[in-house]
């Protein structure tokens, strides 16, 4: 499992206090571009190819709040890949290890026209990456 750590910002807390939810989504996307720069595939560099990855849906089920200052470790895992739908995991844990949140996103691969990419074959090395990380923890 990859791990991305994350410094909680006084402007991502709301009124209370505490992390306001949109942030955790933030947060996602933060990890999984440094998760596919990690795999040997930056998403600058994919998109630049013409391949770009819209969110399709994303989940979280939010266990337990955190603050300004706290250090959020976010592990990030390929839960399921078809060739053409790639599902990743998220954990986000305090620095005493406690679950904050669970997540996943699903994700989508297209060419600069908007066609659906059918990742296996279009980008055999990408795919092969995935395939070798998937249920990997």
């Amino acid at each position: 499992m990859f791990t991305y750590r994350h410094r909680v910002q006084y402007y991502e807390t709301d009124r209370m206090g505490i992390v306001h939810h949109s942030n955790y989504i933030r947060w996602m996307e933060e990890a999984r571009i440094e998760f596919l720069a990690d795999i040997g595939f930056p998403y600058a560099a994919m998109e630049a190819e013409g391949v770009i990855s819209p969110v399709r849906a994303v989940s979280c089920q939010y266990k337990k709040s955190c603050t300004f200052g706290d250090t959020v470790t976010i592990g990030v895992s390929v839960q399921a890949y078809n060739g053409v739908l790639l599902t990743l995991g998220y954990e986000m844990r305090d620095a005493d290890g406690g679950l904050l949140c669970a997540a996943s996103s699903e994700h989508v691969f297209l060419n600069r026209e908007g066609r659906i990419l059918r990742v296996k074959r279009d980008l055999p090395a990408f795919s092969a990456a995935l395939e070798a990380l998937m249920g990997a923890v």
